[in-house]
């Protein structure tokens, strides 16, 4: 691990010398490109995150691997589902299993999708029976931000955080209050339509939306590979937050999110298959509620109370008929392929936080966690709920040297008590726009009601997964934040992970077919990050932006009991994201995205080959209150399949209109109006 401090250090210094060269390179083309009496200035607000410490602290004195997708960010890509989004994020893999609606997880840093804890408004959403949550059912109406926070983060936020956390936030609404609705039509008979409402009047402030999407002829199996019938999909979603200010600066926030999902199946067994099937479908329908009260008591004491609900029903069909579509073989699907299946889980904390002088910050809490699942012929409701406390300290030197420790003890109903803890470290040389930072941390996962319970499979003798989590890394901001450098080193360790295996002593007291989940497996994963942020060039004649982003991510990871990769885990990936605005109501945006070759499944089968993706998209704001825009998905009309035998988009193209106009309401001034 020193060997790894000490190369990881001379990195720093090899980043900091080669960010000054390329700076005095090329600076002088953009200078000299730019009438310095015109150019407007650069002037960037520091963003505050709040998920690396659950406390607001702004991003330049954060010290934790952390990455902010905003509401801008998505609007600029017109990105139309979350994965969208999150696919173009460092460190972070997505995989879709055929199209929009279907299974589409997110792992971070070489860690399984059940080891990424996904919160909606402080509710956790992964799945009580899987432990993972399905990101293909999700659009990014009304998202306001979405958090990656990579690295073990279980000491804040408890099991599944493992890996890391990714944090999504409804948008809050301010300003006058407006009405939006948007219709979409393209490829694949995609028509998408909906609207929203959104403002302040006084203390009170909220925001609405109601969307539909309807697609067809899109296979959920690759009609490349002889998949005939296309699968249709369909879905609703709603949401809203409402704030209400309280006295002496209290803030109560009441959300919700609704969901509902009916697509077409394919079938990709590797038996006889993959399947082409017939009136095979999947429902899925999910309620988010949360609720949370934020009250500073004195100047140097507030507290967080947080309610959070969620829950979900999934019913899968069969279907009547399949064909093979390598044999060409028609057979009847089998009836394991039925299911109804449903969960609950709630969350209820408690946080204070306590600033002891200028320097420290002391954060304690509470959290209450229970997840119920049933499958409705195969097993009944069982409960998995936990206790937990715990304490954070963070230490602010002269908004220079920051330091944050902290520990949390949770203890389950199932497999008793785990403790977690984590430290990071970070060093800001204002002079410069240099911040160093470091941290330690260990993760947890609890095993699901799937793996405690499934009947001829589940083991309730079960411990929770285990990980270690370390990374170094420096940022590095240039000519007053017109460029911003990232690059960092990490190492995950893994253990006690659950795993199916072959015991047909060890299984038998809980199945008669040798299988079950047992704790016997361990991996790792090392790697590098990298990002840059460069405005090449902002208020000139016919180039009002010109902005580029990318990042790149190396990723070792071994399965250490067999020495193979991790399944989908590609070694090389990145994307780079070029945004041009030559006219103020003119902006365009192109992304590409890369995704190095990988195995998908278990001891380096199944090899999937490496592929790449240029997506283009354009507004135009015909009106003050009228856009204009079009999307085109897979511009080169590349073959590639994320999952094997799933089928991917040929080239798409989708175009649509926005609407905003002001509500017809009375504004009502605050009494902090009145002077």
């Amino acid at each position: 691990m020193f060997s790894w401090f000490l190369r990881s250090y001379c990195l720093v210094l090899c980043f900091r010398s080669l960010g000054l060269l390329v700076l005095s390179l090329f600076f002088p083309i953009i200078v000299g490109a730019a009438d310095p009496q015109h150019a407007e200035s650069v002037t960037e607000l520091d963003p505050m995150v709040v998920t690396a410490t659950k406390t607001p602290v702004p991003l330049t004195q954060t010290t934790s691997a952390v990455e902010v997708i905003t509401e801008e960010n998505m609007q600029r890509r017109h990105s139309r589902t979350l994965v969208d989004a999150i696919s173009l994020s460092q460190g972070v893999a997505t995989f879709s299993s055929g199209g929009p609606g279907t299974n589409n997880t997110v792992r971070i840093r070489g860690g399984s999708s059940a080891q990424t804890l996904v919160l909606i408004d402080g509710a956790i959403v992964n799945s009580a029976t899987l432990g993972e949550y399905n990101f293909g059912t999700m659009t990014t109406d009304n998202i306001e931000s979405v958090t990656v926070l990579r690295g073990a983060q279980s000491m804040l936020w408890g099991s599944d955080a493992a890996g890391g956390v990714v944090d999504i936030r409804t948008k809050r609404g301010t300003g006058d209050p407006v009405a939006r609705i948007f219709s979409e039509y393209g490829s694949y008979n995609s028509i998408r339509e909906g609207g929203s409402f959104a403002g302040q009047m006084g203390p009170v402030d909220f925001t609405a939306t109601l969307t539909r999407w309807d697609m067809t002829k899109f296979s959920s199996v690759n009609y490349r590979r002889g998949a005939v019938e296309r699968d249709a999909f369909r879905n609703w979603q709603a949401s809203s937050l409402l704030g209400i200010k309280g006295p002496w600066d209290g803030r109560l926030e009441l959300a919700f999110r609704w969901i509902n999902n009916d697509i077409d199946l394919d079938n990709p067994s590797t038996f006889g298959g993959p399947f082409d099937v017939f009136k095979a479908k999947s429902a899925n329908e999910q309620f988010i509620y949360s609720g949370s009260y934020h009250q500073p008591i004195t100047d140097w004491w507030d507290q967080k109370v947080t309610l959070a609900h969620s829950q979900e029903t999934l019913i899968t069909q069969a279907g009547d008929n399949q064909r093979s579509i390598t044999t060409g073989l028609e057979s009847t699907p089998e009836g394991f392929g039925n299911s109804d299946i449903r969960t609950k889980t709630n969350r209820i904390e408690w946080q204070s936080n306590f600033q002891i002088g200028k320097p420290l910050l002391l954060t304690v809490g509470y959290q209450f966690r229970q997840q119920r699942g049933e499958n409705k012929g195969t097993f009944s409701e069982k409960t998995l709920s936990s206790n937990a406390g715990f304490a954070q300290l963070q230490l602010n030197l002269f908004d220079r040297f920051f330091v944050t420790g902290g520990f949390r003890q949770d203890s389950y109903n199932t497999f008793g008590d785990a403790t977690t803890y984590r430290v990071t470290g970070g060093y800001l040389i204002k002079e410069i726009g240099t911040k160093l930072r470091t941290s330690y941390a260990t993760g947890f996962r609890a095993p699901s009601i799937n793996e405690l319970f499934f009947p001829n499979f589940g083991n309730p003798n079960l411990k929770p997964e285990k990980s270690q989590s370390f990374d170094i890394g420096i940022d590095q901001v240039f000519w007053d934040k017109r460029i911003t450098l990232s690059a960092g080193y990490f190492w995950n360790r893994y253990r006690q992970l659950i795993v199916t295996a072959f015991d047909p002593a060890g299984c038998a007291p809980f199945t008669p077919f040798g299988f079950c989940a047992q704790n016997i497996g361990s991996a790792k994963s090392q790697g590098w990050e990298g990002s840059a942020k460069v405005i090449l060039a902002e208020g000139l004649p016919f180039m009002k932006l010109l902005d580029l982003q990318g990042q790149y991510t190396y990723t070792i990871t071994r399965d250490l009991e067999t020495g193979a990769r991790l399944p989908r885990w590609p070694v090389h990936q990145g994307s780079v994201v070029l945004t041009y605005q030559p006219i103020a109501p003119l902006s365009m945006t192109t992304t590409f995205r890369y995704v190095g070759s990988r195995f998908n499944t278990t001891g380096d089968q199944q090899p999937l080959p490496d592929f790449y993706l240029i997506n283009l998209s354009a507004s135009y704001d015909i009106t003050p209150s009228l856009q204009g825009y079009v999307r085109v998905d897979n511009i080169l009309n590349r073959h590639y399949e994320e999952v094997l035998y799933f089928g991917t988009p040929v080239r798409s193209v989708f175009g649509g209109v926005r609407v905003t106009f002001d509500l017809p309401v009375s504004k009502t001034s605050s009494p902090t109006d009145n002077s």
